[in-house]
């Protein structure tokens, strides 16, 4: 068998490239497609897993929009496709690399896999595109490879054949384990921050960009101000997000403002954090590996476990609501041991189901 691995963002590759590379250990005939759809962020986390891609699409341009994505990947990927002749695509989540890429796949006639499938928040605005383009993946996908069970029945509703569903964990513990079995995060986090306690925030969403995000960090503001406890926030390179940090927040010393931080360096504040703020999908799903409770500042989450498994609370983005829950986080023990998202052993699971059903 031959197998294509694609991605084009610092989440795919942080969740492709545990498989990718399980699979070529085992000695299957594999390659890497790289759409660089966000360049520096993609190169820096294949620096950090050590592959490389046989293919680079260098799709990445100045403002570029959804759409100049997809038609510069539509573009490029189907000769690649062509000459390389592999039998099995994989795509990861809900980027729009994922999405053009897996169509580019089912028009070659290439089978699909679909890494972290049926994640859903049932409002597709919200997250957008990211909740159009996983639907899309899914239905063209011919091994949907679901992270929970939840996951599996949401993909079940849809009326997908049962047969076609894995339920086999999320990649991104894999990939967790592997950094901390490399890096000492704690000497990387004191090289960070100066302090020994303090709230872990992002934001970034382009649907909170506004009065939204600005409500988002009243509340963390509120909080902070009367636990004393500082802020740290890597601030995101969208001049329409920093634009927003600095005029809200900027002046305020409780917030300790920083650069985005390679993956590394944000998994040692994440390690040493009392607990963390996100409006971001993936930090939903590593933070449980560290045992710390998260806020979710969105209306919705395609990632409910989380939720139910009391790692964290869905606090919408008003002011009062994201204080009040800070105050619930605050309270929060947790155990690493129940993470809901899996025990490492998904890139595993999904080679010998590969494997098994060409067998």
């Amino acid at each position: 068998m031959r197998y294509c691995f694609v991605f084009g963002t610092r989440p795919e590759v942080i969740k492709v490239a545990p498989v990718y590379k399980f699979f070529v250990e085992k000695g299957e005939e594999a390659f890497i497609v790289a759409t660089a759809q966000h360049r520096e962020m993609m190169d820096m986390m294949m620096n950090v897993f050590n592959i490389e891609a046989k293919h680079d699409l260098n799709i990445m341009t100045h403002d570029q929009t959804l759409d100049s994505v997809v038609a510069s990947i539509m573009q490029k990927l189907p000769p690649i496709l062509q000459r390389e002749k592999p039998e099995v695509l994989f795509v990861q989540g809900d980027t729009t690399t994922a999405m053009a890429c897996a169509i580019c796949a089912f028009h070659s006639k290439v089978e699909v896999a679909h890494i972290e499938a049926g994640l859903r928040s049932h409002d597709l605005y919200d997250p957008f595109p990211e909740e159009m383009n996983r639907r899309v993946v899914d239905v063209v996908s011919t091994y949907l490879f679901a992270p929970t069970t939840k996951a599996k029945e949401n993909l079940l509703k849809e009326g997908i054949e049962e047969q076609r569903i894995h339920v086999v964990g999320n990649s991104v513990v894999d990939a967790l384990n592997m950094i901390r079995s490399r890096f000492e995060l704690s000497r990387i986090r004191s090289q960070i921050v100066p302090f020994d306690t303090y709230v872990l925030l992002t934001l970034h969403r382009r649907e909170n960009i506004g009065e939204k995000m600005v409500s988002i960090l009243s509340g963390i503001a509120k909080f902070a101000e009367e636990r004393n406890v500082p802020v740290v926030l890597p601030v995101h390179k969208n001049p329409n997000v920093r634009k927003i940090v600095f005029d809200t927040v900027g002046s305020n010393r409780h917030f300790f403002l920083i650069e985005p931080l390679d993956y590394i360096s944000f998994l040692a504040l994440l390690e040493g954090c009392w607990f963390v703020v996100t409006d971001s999908g993936g930090v939903q799903e590593e933070a449980p590996s560290f045992g710390k409770f998260v806020v979710v500042a969105r209306k919705t989450t395609e990632r409910p476990e989380l939720i139910e498994s009391g790692f964290g609370t869905l606090a919408g983005t008003d002011k009062d609501s994201v204080y009040s829950a800070m105050v619930l986080a605050s309270e929060k023990r947790l155990d690493p041991s129940e993470n809901p998202f899996g025990d490492g052993k998904t890139s595993e699971r999904i080679w010998k189901i590969m494997r098994g059903v060409r067998t």
